[in-house]
């Protein structure tokens, strides 16, 4: 019983800090263009060697 004293603090921080995170990320634009980099590897335009 004691533990959870310790636990349930430290999980709420925990969550708090998760949610601090996750915002910030987003402010930062890190989500803004998802789709961009995965249709940039599909158009592949590296051109054949020359020999």
């Amino acid at each position: 019983m004691e533990a959870l004293y310790l636990l349930i603090p430290l999980s709420v921080i925990l969550v708090f800090a998760a949610l601090w995170i996750f915002f910030a990320a987003s402010d930062g634009g890190q989500f803004d263009d998802l789709v961009g980099p995965a249709l940039r590897v599909l158009q592949d335009d590296d051109k054949p060697p020359v020999e």
